[in-house]
């Protein structure tokens, strides 16, 4: 299997974000998100400041559970592709990173 594994499958829940940080030569905090039978990854750094998204582990999305949220800022952005719709980064969006399943696994390809 090439590539880093994140984790299970099994533990992500339906449209319940949560962060991962990897160390290493080149550290990297991420946003793994379930929605839709498929598993979405983002760099957990805002466009506008560069800083983490949540202040409290794994608190992602904003009070109505739809979009991930800045929780610096209140910027939001729409958990599908990353575009933020509302905030100072408007029109920007998160950076994706190219995850899979692979044997019930969760790898960030490299």
């Amino acid at each position: 299997m090439s590539g880093r594994i994140l984790c299970s499958l099994d533990e992500l829940a339906e449209g319940e974000p949560r962060g991962f940080s990897l160390a290493g030569e080149l550290p990297l905090e991420l946003i793994l998100l379930r929605r839709g039978g498929q598993v979405l990854a983002y760099r957990n750094r805002c466009p506008h400041t560069g800083i983490n998204l949540e202040w409290l582990p794994d608190q992602f999305l904003d009070h109505s559970g739809r979009y991930l949220q800045c929780a610096t800022h209140g910027a939001l952005f729409r958990p599908e592709d990353g575009y933020c719709l509302r905030g100072p980064c408007a029109g920007y969006a998160l950076e994706a990173l190219p995850v899979v399943v692979k044997e019930g696994q969760v790898v960030l390809e490299e």
